[in-house]
């Protein structure tokens, strides 16, 4: 007879439904119905409930051949649930408590090196204009780059900058981290202007002007200036996270 069989021998036995075996152990009716079937077999904890439910000693459920999950129960395992059968309804909470918390430890650290060993992973866009696009084509558009320790925790995308307008601070090819920051003055933007894609210093002045100017002066053509009233078309697609100093004029603000 297997463990199943004996399980729900033991309950008809005792004139027990599987609704009412459910309620004592703390599971669903169907998982009762698992147990019985030979489907799938209790966890740790509801094993012990089981012998409490069934009010019967492991040896006549299992009769030397327990297993779970298809390893068999040691002598010291038996030994260990029979000093259990003889603690106080207090003393088997509190095993049950450190039991419960050990394994949510165990869990834990189990969690904690799945993370390690997968790491988050930001899209790297192979041009300012990439991290404009609204859906961009991978292996095309973008690369996936894994986050490790020289990478700020707070980037949420990357892109590879073309040009030396922001030289020496960010040089053509090099890659900047990028989030999702409402921007303050002095600080380095990845922005649309006009359908076209850049990468500037950001001001705003108290009349609505919005300059977008090169960290290289030499660059200084490449500058934006953005009245209210140009019509133009702006939109900031993320804050750079860089330490770059602010222009002349901007220390204070």
């Amino acid at each position: 007879m297997t463990f199943g069989e004996r399980v729900r021998a033991r309950r008809e036995e005792m004139g027990m439904s599987r609704q009412q075996l459910a309620g004592l152990l703390g599971v669903t009716l169907s998982a009762v119905s698992n147990y019985e079937k030979g489907i799938s077999f209790p966890r740790e904890d509801v094993i012990l409930r089981l012998f409490d439910a069934l009010e019967t000693e492991p040896n006549v459920l299992f009769q030397d051949s327990f297993r779970s999950g298809g390893q068999v129960l040691t002598q010291g395992e038996q030994t260990l649930l029979e000093q259990y059968r003889g603690l106080s309804m207090l003393g088997r909470e509190t095993v049950r408590s450190m039991v419960e918390a050990l394994c949510a430890y165990r869990d834990d650290l189990e969690e904690s090196r799945t993370a390690e060993q997968e790491p988050r992973v930001i899209p790297l866009y192979r041009s300012p204009a990439a991290a404009g696009y609204a859906a961009p084509v991978f292996g095309e558009d973008f690369d996936y780059l894994p986050v490790k320790g020289d990478v700020p925790a707070g980037a949420e995308f990357a892109v590879r900058i073309q040009g030396d307008s922001m030289a020496p601070y960010i040089a053509d090819g090099s890659v900047v981290y990028v989030n999702r920051d409402p921007l303050r003055q002095g600080d380095v933007g990845i922005f649309c202007v006009d359908g076209e894609m850049v990468c500037k210093q950001y001001r705003k002045d108290p009349l609505g002007t919005v300059y977008l100017f090169s960290l290289n002066r030499a660059r200084a053509d490449a500058d934006v200036v953005l009245t209210a009233s140009s019509g133009r078309t702006l939109v900031c697609f993320g804050r750079v996270i860089v330490h770059a100093p602010p222009l002349p004029g901007m220390e204070d603000e």
